[in-house]
């Protein structure tokens, strides 16, 4: 692996930093290649910092990314569950150990493209944006079933109908939030439901939701998809339960 000299000075705090949180559960397959093209991504003035929770995995992920801390300890952090306890709840262990200024979720099964880091941070430089979710949708990718597809438009249609937003992709890996916000929201989530309850505190706020297209190389269930047909009516229901709590501000 090619990892330019700069990476070892990335801790400084006299630029924006972004925190890259990557929940694992039995990715050993994958979860190094991740953590690498996260390292080998360009992001130019902008600082890095990989929180990484090993799920109480199984398969040997955790060791793999223990090494990986051993060799990059000024960028690479890593936590451990005991045991599995789902995206979520990872989510919120990676987050009490991020330092960043904008936290962005990375899949480690290399669905979603690091590559994809810069123009996801680009609305950033306006200071008023909080929120950018990546894409699927905005342009032509592969599906890896039309019911994933259909049930992933879905989710998004509702929480566009219960929010009066406009959302192409609600159920997106690349969320990309500012780490005061992601913070003040109090989040409960366990599993996938993280991603609904998320979107339905943001935009419960008011806060707009800014899209950028990205790309998607889907896996299948037999290569290890762990989501099925019931996470995507949690998320409905996850939408409904934090839209009848607390009615839509105006988008701002």
């Amino acid at each position: 692996m090619m990892v330019a000299d700069h990476r070892c000075r990335e801790g400084t705090r006299d630029r924006l930093t972004l925190s890259i949180i990557v929940p694992a559960y039995n990715e050993a397959r994958t979860i190094a290649r991740t953590i690498e093209r996260v390292l080998d991504v360009e992001l130019g003035d902008v600082a890095r910092e990989i929180v990484a929770v090993d799920d109480g995995s199984t398969d040997g992920t955790g060791e793999i990314l223990d090494r990986l801390q051993e060799q990059w300890p000024d960028i690479v952090k890593v936590e451990h569950h005991r045991h599995n306890r789902g995206k979520g709840a990872a989510v919120r262990t990676a987050l009490q150990h991020a330092t960043g200024d904008i936290v962005i979720t990375q899949d480690a099964d290399l669905e979603y493209d690091p590559e994809e880091y810069p123009k996801l941070l680009a609305p950033f430089a306006d200071p008023a944006v909080q929120v950018v979710y990546g894409s699927r949708n905005l342009r032509d990718n592969p599906r890896s079933s039309w019911s994933f597809y259909w049930g992933g438009r879905l989710v998004s249609w509702v929480a566009s109908l219960l929010y009066g937003a406009a959302l192409t992709d609600e159920a997106t890996g690349y969320k990309l939030i500012r780490a005061d916000l992601l913070r003040s929201l109090d989040l409960q989530a366990d599993g996938f439901e993280f991603c609904p309850e998320v979107t339905g505190k943001v935009l419960s706020r008011g806060i707009r939701i800014h899209e950028v297209p990205i790309s998607y190389d889907p896996r299948s269930l037999e290569e290890g998809k762990k989501i099925s047909w019931k996470d995507g009516m949690q998320a409905v229901w996850t939408l409904v339960r934090y839209r009848l709590k607390r009615p839509p501000a105006r988008q701002r």
